[in-house]
Formats: structure tokens, C-alpha cells, sequence
């Protein structure tokens, strides 16, 4: 019997005990408690009276239900302070990350001139901002060679040749650091007297030399720069609401406390349910043993 003493004692204590912590807190929809703290609480004065009043201010995610933030008249420094209005502010934050842009351009002359100190830029995702040039990341890559040939050309001219022998014109010249060589030869003749009653015939000979000069050049250019900085995106992930309290001179009653009735009540009534049912355990195992 000593033991069913003791099972119905504690049973008492343990539905005493249990039922406050149950009770505490607001119940969402999915049967958990919510509660929000403000992040800052001011007390200041209103109006020419100089109403006491308090701002408390809580930040919720936009998923977050305002409902649970806590809208009861309280009590405090011995006045009643109620609910006068709530705003609410969509905090706009700015989200920032590193950005390169590299720029690139086949016309060598025509980037350099467009490559200015700063760039304005938007992502694909939303993301702007301005980047500044890095000048260390200019680079200039040659897309291929080919070879030109030029067709050169030059003459000379011979005077006074004792005949008009081909043998007797140089078969190459250097011209410009190029060697040509012989192509043509036009001759002149002229008489002249020996001096002694004879005459001899001269000969100015015009020779023609060609060649050719070959050169290799870059078929075009690619320019590539890269344009580095910060972009940023507006972002709106957080709520503010500032929950504003006046107040009045607190009632003698109410000053006394400012505890929920109902956070009283339902400890109150397990506790006499326990001990009822304790008293009756009692009284059973009384009767019991009298029969005995």
C-alpha cells in the first residue's frame, strides 16, 4: 500500500510541474510557442504634458508572423502602458561581391582609345555597379602572320662604254639594303673625234634592275583588360516594426501586479486536481484496509 502512496505523490508533483511550462508561450499553427524580443527598447516623453511613453522595436524575416510580437498592456514605474499604433519599414539592404569584367576587342587602335578608367556595368543576376580599370591586366595577342611581297625597281646609268657589250653592265646592285638585279639594258651611242683626225663611237648604256622586298605582319590583334570592383544589389530581406506605447497613472490594482491571470490559473487548478486526486487515494485505501 506503501507504494501506492507513493505513485499517486507523484503523480501529483509531476502534473503540478508540467502544466505551466505547456501553458507558457503562444501557440502557432504548428503547436510551437513564438516569441519576439525587441532588439531595442526607448523611453521618452510625448507632448506638452510630457506623456511617458515606450518604443519597442523588433526585426522579423518576411517570413515571420508579426502576430507574435507582444501588443498587452503591462505595467511599469507604476503606469499602465497600452498599444497606440505599430509600424512596420522593409529595411533595404545592400548586397555586395567582387566583380571582374574582362573586356575584349579584335581592333587593336580602337580599344585602346575605349579603354577609360572606369566602366559601368550590370550582371546577368541584377548586380551594378562601376569598376575601375587594372592596368596590369592589359594584354595584346597577335590572331596570326602572313607575308607581303613588294615588286622593287631600280636604273643606272653607264656612259662612255667602248662597246655596247651587256658584259660590261654589273649584273646586280644593292638598292636600299635590297640586291636587284640586271632585267634590261638600253644603249645610246654617240661619235666622238680621237683627237688625231679619227672618230670613235661611245656608248651610254641604261640598265634596268628589279626585285622583290618581303615583309611578314600580324593579321590583326585581340586586346583583353579586365575591369575590377564591387556591385551591389538592393536586397529587402528584413522588417522593422516599432510597437508604440503610451501610458496612464496605473490603478492601485493593477500596480500590485502585472502578471497574466491565466499564467496563474491553470498551475492553480492542476494543483488542486493533484492534490483531490490524492486525497481520494487516500480515502479509498482507508476504507479498504478497514474492511480488512
Amino acid at each position: 500500500m506503501k507504494r501506492i502512496l507513493t505513485t499517486l505523490f507523484t503523480l501529483a508533483i509531476i502534473m503540478a510541474g508540467s502544466v505551466p511550462a505547456l501553458a507558457a508561450g503562444e501557440e502557432t499553427s504548428t503547436g510551437q510557442s513564438v516569441i519576439f524580443y525587441p532588439i531595442s527598447v526607448e523611453e521618452y516623453t510625448y507632448g506638452e504634458a510630457e506623456e511617458p511613453r515606450i518604443n519597442k522595436v523588433y526585426q522579423l524575416s518576411l517570413s515571420d508572423d508579426p502576430s507574435g510580437i507582444p501588443t498587452e498592456d503591462f505595467v511599469r514605474n507604476g503606469r499602465q502602458y497600452y498599444l497606440l499604433d505599430m509600424t512596420r519599414k522593409n529595411e533595404v539592404g545592400v548586397d555586395t561581391k567582387p566583380h571582374i569584367e574582362t573586356v575584349t576587342q579584335a581592333d587593336m587602335e580602337t580599344i585602346l582609345q575605349q579603354l577609360s578608367a572606369e566602366l559601368e556595368v550590370t550582371t546577368e543576376d541584377g548586380y551594378t555597379g562601376t569598376l575601375q580599370l587594372d592596368h596590369t591586366t592589359v594584354k595584346v595577342t597577335v590572331d596570326g602572320y602572313a607575308t607581303k611581297t613588294q615588286a622593287l625597281s631600280a636604273s643606272r646609268s653607264y656612259p662612255n662604254l667602248s662597246e655596247a657589250d651587256v658584259s660590261l653592265i654589273p649584273k646586280s646592285i644593292e638598292e636600299n639594303g635590297k640586291t636587284l638585279t640586271l632585267a634590261d639594258v638600253q644603249w645610246d651611242s654617240t661619235e666622238q673625234t680621237d683627237g688625231v683626225g679619227g672618230i670613235i663611237t661611245r656608248y651610254t648604256a641604261t640598265a634596268s634592275y628589279t626585285g622583290t622586298s618581303s615583309s611578314r605582319y600580324a593579321t590583326g590583334y585581340t586586346v583583353t583588360a579586365d575591369y575590377t570592383g564591387e556591385v551591389a544589389k538592393p536586397d529587402c530581406d528584413v522588417v522593422t516594426y516599432t510597437a508604440i506605447f503610451g501610458s496612464t497613472q496605473a490603478s492601485e490594482g493593477s500596480a500590485k501586479s502585472s502578471v497574466s491571470l491565466s499564467a496563474v490559473k491553470i498551475p492553480l487548478l492542476a494543483g488542486g486536481a493533484a492534490i483531490a486526486l490524492t486525497a481520494g487515494g487516500v480515502f479509498v485505501f482507508q476504507k479498504i484496509k478497514k474492511r480488512r
